[in-house]
């Protein structure tokens, strides 16, 4: 068998590119809650007839998820859903911790009034699921609040470098949280970091943020023990 093929970008018009989009909402979604299983091959032409959505637009969506890990493209085979490693998830951690450290400060810095509303409604909406102890409505506001802590970090670089782990760190979540994980303390660890970003308060949003990386590395060795 032939090795994975590099990923290059695809040069497309500004409508592909939101499609594209749309595209890679939708599959990184499917990877994420599993519906699309570690190992699982899937084609171009599949998974434009599942989305509804031409090849261009999902070839490109691909490519952005092969470089963040989620998929191996391989010649003459197809596409690839990669699988879930729990030692490498302990290293992604390692990196998370120091980025998003950076991220959260200066997003409480730099957000604007908007995105600090949005940030309160955020930590309200966290609260509700750590006390329904609502996995799927957790996953759904967790990804708004990634997307809202780059867009309020204003940072591209720093952007281009957390893509690199959220999709992991989303898809081993959702694999893992109800064995290992205690939902409702991660749900609240959110809620404050998102608060305090809402009140500008760097300080605080850091320390939230130490408290819930020091929770997912306990879920995650967790985890790890129960292959054991």
């Amino acid at each position: 068998m032939n090795g994975p093929v590099p990923v290059n970008p695809v040069i497309v018009d500004n409508e592909e590119q939101s499609l594209a989009g749309q595209a890679y909402t939708q599959i990184e979604e499917r990877i994420a809650t599993l519906s699309l299983k570690p190992g699982q091959i899937v084609s171009e032409n599949g998974l434009s007839k599942l989305l509804g959505l031409g090849r261009t637009p999902v070839r490109e969506a691909l490519q952005q998820l092969a470089r963040e890990g989620l998929v191996v493209i391989v010649p003459k085979l197809g596409i690839i859903i990669s699988e879930i490693d729990v030692r490498k998830q302990l290293k992604l951690l390692e990196v998370r911790r120091e980025l998003e450290r950076y991220l959260v400060a200066v997003a409480a810095k730099r957000a604007d009034a908007q995105q600090r509303a949005e940030f309160a409604t955020l930590a309200e909406q966290m609260e509700q699921a750590a006390q329904e102890n609502d996995g799927d409505a957790f996953l759904a506001h967790d990804r708004t609040f990634n997307r809202l802590l780059l867009e309020s970090a204003r940072n591209e670089y720093a952007t281009s470098a957390m893509k690199l782990m959220q999709g992991l760190s989303r898809r081993f979540w959702y694999a893992h949280y109800k064995e290992s994980a205690n939902l409702p303390e991660a749900a609240r660890l959110h809620a404050r970091i998102a608060s305090a970003i809402a009140d500008g308060d760097e300080d605080l949003a850091r320390d939230a943020l130490d408290r819930l990386i020091d929770n997912v590395e306990t879920f995650t060795r967790a985890a790890l023990d129960s292959y054991r």
